[in-house]
């Protein structure tokens, strides 16, 4: 395939940045959150099980959202702008979600398996042992200033409270089967 390589923490970085886009998204767009009944915030994923259909649909959707999002108007978060929320809501039906909510629940879903996935082997170690993995890893590397790796490092040792566990363990093997396409699909994103 023609996916670029990245290094272990290039791929982590990239991974992160997805998670990141998610959650700014939902956050930015105000996307209505299914919540499940032990979940402990207000904006907690409703996980599901995926389907083969819904990674494809996914796939196929994620070059149209990423050019709508780069027009994404820059306003307050509590107040997102109806005509670009639209615009979300077509791109996702266009390629067969019930809505725009449907398919950050599938983005959601997928991002919480890419999680766990450790991007050297490409197999699934969960996020807990991926995370420890990152921790270890940036604290080996010496080329990166010592306040950017405390502050990392305390931001990464915090998330390690917030972990969520998948719930659905056939989606860490549909994810695992398009790993390389949602990978170079991120890749395509972080270009400029």
């Amino acid at each position: 395939m023609g996916c670029a390589r990245f290094d272990g923490k290039e791929m982590e970085i990239v991974m992160r940045k997805f998670l990141l886009i998610i959650v700014l998204f939902l956050g930015a767009l105000g996307a209505a959150r299914a919540q499940t009944p032990d979940a402990k915030g207000a904006d907690a994923l409703a996980q599901m099980q995926l389907s083969d259909a819904q990674i494809q649909q996914y796939l196929e959707a994620q070059p149209d959202l990423d050019a709508v999002m780069s027009t994404a108007p820059q306003q307050d978060a509590d107040t997102p702008d109806p005509k670009f929320i639209a615009t979300l809501e077509e791109v996702a039906k266009k390629h067969k979600f019930k809505n725009y909510g449907e398919f950050d629940a599938v983005a959601g879903n997928i991002a919480l398996v890419l999680e766990g996935v450790d991007d050297k082997t490409k197999k699934y170690i969960g996020a807990e042992a991926a995370l420890k993995k990152q921790i270890a890893e940036l604290q080996a590397n010496k080329n990166i200033p010592a306040d950017d790796k405390k502050a990392e490092l305390a931001e990464l040792n915090g998330e390690l409270g917030s972990i969520t566990p998948v719930k659905f363990k056939p989606n860490i093997e549909l994810v695992l089967k398009y790993y390389d396409k949602l990978a170079q699909g991120q890749d395509q994103q972080q270009k400029p």
